[in-house]
């Protein structure tokens, strides 16, 4: 019999579901379960039933979720950062090759070719029209990255190698990414700076109260005309209207965007793309599998990885009875807890914890092979507790 249900939602790569073991029923009909695996459909806090424990986006983005209102609940919501930068890395580097060379006129151009032409003529109009597509190299360019997280760091680095000039901004660099940055991204502190000096900017930076609108008319005038906006982060990022003003006076040479709208997706300065900076096969498989890891480490060890609105906080396990708490962030919480179980008579062998914001999560091995209903009361009497789990010795 299996020991805990996952409902999905969206299409979950084959290779991510694969990685559950016989332990769990993954369908998209379980009735109470015990997590949510999904990538793009949207989840508000009604829809969670009680019995979820956690919720896994198949993705780096959690716009889609009700993240502050399940870990109020004590839900912990896990993404996967990283799995899919390789794939938006490379959709970067093709949408500098596209604004840089003028790929996208050229096969306009190309393709309204009549084909009744003779192949001596074919080549006469292919050379007399090839001039009005001159590009440039990359290599000696500028290009800045704002934000230097799984994917912008790979970009930066990506950067480099193509003999590119690269600056990075980013005032909270994960270390794991800063150890894998290259020496010769040139760090600065101000945005405003990185922009003045860069041929190409290109924006990886999360969707957050101070990220919207990061990209406004102001600093729209501190770019240099010659110079090009990517943006393969979020759409509200960048206030489109002030970039489409920019374009339309030559302030601004050209935008390059994962993320179409009526403004530009006919504009002939803008590159839209139809969303596709993780839309491979890989990305997906990467994703899914990262998830359902994840997802898997938590049920049956409680183990946190990779959540956006819990710290990361776990412990091997060593035989004994694990008790998981997600609770509030308050001073005394955590001397509260141990002050009930030791009051008890039961003894703490190890404990685990750490705070993100308002929340906060613990980890105890205990000494003991059950823990008794009184207890367990008294426990969930704190005020402070948001979710209470047990989980057996291993």
């Amino acid at each position: 019999m299996a020991k805990f249900t996952v409902r999905t939602y969206d299409a979950i790569s084959p290779v991510g579901l694969g990685r559950f073991s016989s332990d769990y029923i993954v369908a998209a009909d379980v009735d109470e379960p015990d997590a949510i695996m999904l990538r793009s459909h949207a989840l508000p806090s009604e829809s969670v039933p009680a019995s979820v424990l956690a919720v896994g986006r198949a993705g780096a983005g959690v716009n889609n979720i009700a993240v502050p209102e399940l870990a109020a609940r004590g839900v912990v919501v896990f993404n996967a950062p990283g799995a899919n930068a390789n794939s938006v890395k490379e959709l970067v580097v093709a949408g500098l090759l596209l604004a840089a060379r003028n790929l996208p006129a050229a096969l306009d151009y190309t393709r309204a070719l009549p084909s009744s032409l003779a192949p001596k003529d074919m080549k006469k109009e292919v050379e007399r029209g090839k001039k009005r597509f001159a590009g440039h190299e990359l290599a000696g360019s500028t290009l800045g990255v704002i934000g230097l997280g799984a994917i912008g760091y790979r970009v930066a680095n990506t950067g480099v190698d193509l003999g590119m000039r690269v600056l990075g901004c980013d005032p909270q660099i994960a270390p794991e990414n800063e150890a894998e940055l290259s020496p010769q991204v040139h760090r600065l502190t101000a945005v405003d700076r990185l922009i003045a000096e860069s041929d190409f900017v290109t924006l990886h930076v999360p969707l957050l109260g101070d990220t919207a609108g990061l990209i406004d008319a102001r600093r729209i005038t501190l770019m240099q005309p010659h110079a090009v906006l990517l943006n393969f982060a979020r759409e509200e990022i960048v206030d489109e209207g002030a970039v489409v003003a920019a374009l339309d006076a030559g302030q601004l040479r050209g935008y390059v965007t994962d993320f179409p709208s009526p403004a530009t997706c006919q504009h002939d300065k803008v590159i839209a793309l139809p969303h596709l900076g993780a839309s491979t096969s890989s990305a997906e498989d990467n994703c899914a599998a990262m998830i359902a890891d994840e997802l898997q480490d938590f049920m049956e060890n409680g183990n946190i990885r990779f959540s956006v609105n819990f710290p990361a906080v776990s412990l091997p396990r060593r035989g004994y009875l694990r008790l998981t708490l997600a609770h509030r962030n308050t001073p005394g919480v955590i001397a509260e807890f141990c002050r009930v179980i030791s009051g008890a008579g039961i003894n703490i062998v190890e404990l685990g914890n750490d705070s993100r914001g308002d929340f906060a999560y613990s980890i105890m091995e205990l000494e003991s092979d059950e823990l008794p209903g009184e207890l367990i009361a008294r426990l969930e009497q704190v005020p402070q507790l948001l979710r209470l789990r047990l989980i057996p010795a291993s």
